[in-house]
Parts: structure tokens; sequence; C-alpha cells
């Protein structure tokens, strides 16, 4: 008999099969398919990776105009195994020219598993090798779900009842960053943040997350028991958020958007919408660094200043921003994407949620905020028993 396994059991296939244990790095590192996309390089350059893709067992498309330099420069797309990829890596170490050397160290440094375990209000935190749910709590009038709307004296029920029902962390907001929403005074935005903050934290002792682009919002709520600050705007609207977030210690998500919640939606236009979306990440981690902030959240910023095209291919490319090495959150909840696909307005969109966040946590997603908890932990209960 013979019959196609699939990636998840391959490990277990290997054991039943009686092979040294010590053999098994060995299998995995020759069975695991990986694509890197490497973006305009010098016509030189892509013909000698090529070849030595295809020397180590592997293969990379070209331009294919690239064999005769017609071209100035190609996109590179390399397809082969853990250990094709490390081999193709190694060798490009060796060649100080036409940015090879550079390429073979960037290939060897995405190879590398880091280690993202973080330490939270005293819990450990596996962002490389697990999957978290983030409850939505927004205490605002007019947030685009109108079930995801709550006062501050609900807030800490709501909040112990998405901790009971598997969230691991909680995300609170006090201004809609719906599409066409009006900007919140910083006064309004106090009030309604800090009075939920203090009922949430009376209830549960999981990390609290403040959804704000405002430095004194973060500021107060960091000082009331919130922990992590969640910019849309990656630092870019408050000139002072970096250095409160550094004073705090506290972690940051950096957030992808295209203009403001007024006009983000406004015929946003990409050519390329990843790779537009990893510059635009790397050039504010780099700017979060050198702030001296140390533990950095990335979100590729779905429905934010996106069309449809542009968030299903977010999607699909999802690992790409899992290359920067650093944790991934996905925020898809009910957006109106999922409506456009389903038909489903969105009161009704909460099993395609669902159905999505499965894909994604097999696909190694750290973080997920969603607004429906119960529903969402069952299909990340359904990706660990699929992908051991």
């Amino acid at each position: 008999m013979v019959y196609r396994i699939s990636e998840y059991s391959l490990k277990s296939e290997i054991e039943k099969a009686g092979v040294d244990p010590a053999s098994l790095p060995i299998f995995e590192a020759k069975s695991e398919m990986l694509f890197f996309k490497l973006t305009d390089l010098p016509s030189p350059a892509a013909n000698i990776i090529k070849q030595e893709m295809l020397s180590a067992g592997g293969d990379a498309a070209v331009h294919r105009h690239v064999i005769n330099c017609r071209v100035e420069k190609s996109h590179v797309i390399l397809m082969g195994t853990r250990a094709q990829v490390s081999r193709t890596a190694k060798k490009l170490l060796q060649m100080n020219y036409w940015g090879l050397r550079e390429t073979g160290r960037e290939l060897l440094r995405q190879l590398k598993v880091e280690n993202l375990t973080w330490e939270i209000r005293g819990r450990e935190y596996d962002f490389s090798g697990k999957t978290y749910l983030m409850g939505i709590i927004n205490v605002t009038p007019d947030s685009f779900f109108q079930g995801s709307r709550i006062g501050a004296e609900k807030a800490g029920e709501v909040a112990e009842r998405m901790v009971e029902e598997g969230a691991s962390f909680i995300d609170i907001g006090g201004e809609s960053s719906r599409p066409g929403a009006e900007p919140v005074k910083l006064e309004e935005e106090i009030k309604r943040v800090v009075p939920a903050l203090k009922e949430i934290r009376k209830r549960v002792d999981v990390p609290i997350s403040v959804d704000t682009y405002k430095a004194e919002v973060a500021r107060i709520a960091l000082e009331e028991g919130a922990d992590i600050v969640n910019d849309i705007s990656a630092l870019r609207f408050d000139p002072q958020m970096a250095e409160v977030a550094s004073r705090y210690g506290a972690p940051v998500v950096l957030m992808h958007m295209k203009g403001t919640p007024r006009d983000m939606q406004k015929n946003p236009h990409y050519e390329d919408p990843v790779r537009e979306i990893l510059e635009f990440l790397e050039e504010r981690i780099s700017y979060a660094r050198a702030a001296g902030i140390t533990r950095i959240i990335i979100d590729p910023g779905i429905g934010f200043g996106k069309r449809l095209e542009d968030n299903l291919e977010i999607i699909r490319n999802i690992e790409a921003f899992q290359s920067l090495g650093l944790p991934l959150l996905v925020g898809h909840s009910r957006k109106s994407f999922i409506g456009a696909l389903t038909g489903a307005d969105v009161e009704e969109r909460a099993v395609p949620t669902a159905a999505l966040s499965l894909y994604l946590a097999l696909k190694g997603v750290s973080l997920i905020r969603v607004h429906d908890v119960k529903i969402n932990t069952m299909s990340l209960e359904l990706a660990k028993g699929i992908k051991p």
C-alpha cells in the first residue's frame, strides 16, 4: 500500500517507522518545504542563486530574461527544503559581490527559530510556538460591531467571561477606529478607558492591552494596570508615545495603516501590499528599538486602509510577516472583507471569523484578536489537535 501523509503527521510517522531519534532533526530539515521571495536582485545574482538552489536539490523562479541579462533586476522565488535553503545560504556567504553575502545572511537569520518567550504579569507566553486569543472590549458608542460596545460598569464582567472562555489577553479601546470614524478628544477617551480598566483589573489577572495612539491615555492606562500598548498608528500619531512605552517597559503592538481611520478606506492602493507593509513595519521596528522599546508585536492591519484583494493577499502570505522574527497579531474579527466574501452582515460573521482563526493558528500566528472568544477557542483547540 502507498498513500500520502500530511506535513502535520510527518514527525509521528517517522517515529513510527522506528528511526533513530537522533536523526529526527535531520529528516525534519530535509522535509519542510519553504518558499522565500528575494526582491530586486541584479540579474547575475539571480542567476547564481538559481544555480546554487538547483545544485542543492531545490529550485528558484526568476525573470525569463535573467539568463541572458536582458533585464537589470529580478525577483527570485526560492523553493526548497530547510536543508536546501540553508546549504544555498551558506554558499552565498562566500560571495562578496552583487549583495549575495547579505542575502545569505538574511536567509540564515530567517531560518533560525527565535525564542519568543516573554514574561508578562508574572506569566510566560511562548509566541514562537503557541497561538493566544485576545478578547476585544470597546468602551465606545460607535464601534463597527454593536455587540462589542460595552459600558465601563460591565467591562469587568465581560472580561472575566472572556478569560473563562479562553482569552489569554484583553484589549480595551476607548476610540473607534472603524472606517470613517471621527477622532475622540483626549479627556473623553480617558473618561471611557480608565473606569473600565479598573473594573477589568479587579476581575482578571491576564495581560491587558490598551488600544490607543495617544501617549497620555497609554501612560494613565499603564499606571492603572494595563500591560501592553496597542497603537494603530505604529507610534506615528503622537511623538510622545514611544517615550511612554519605553519608560514603562511595555510591549507595543505596531500596526500598519494607510492614512487615518477617517480616510483610510478612500481609494487605498498598493503595487505590492505584502512588500509595502513589510517595509513599513521594518522602519517602525527600527524606530521603536531606537526609542528603547525592546518587546514589539507586529500587526499587518487587516481592514485598515486595505481593499478586499489586499486583505486576502495578507492572509495568503501571512508567513511573510513572521519573517520579521517578532510575535504576529492578526485582527480579522467580523470585518467587512468577511462580509464581502460570504454575504454575511456583521452580526452573522462569528462563524467565518472562527474558520479563519483556525487557518491562522495552523499558520502559527501568535495572537488573534477577536470579539467572540468561545467559538474562537474551539478553533484553536482544533488547530492544536491537527498540528500537535
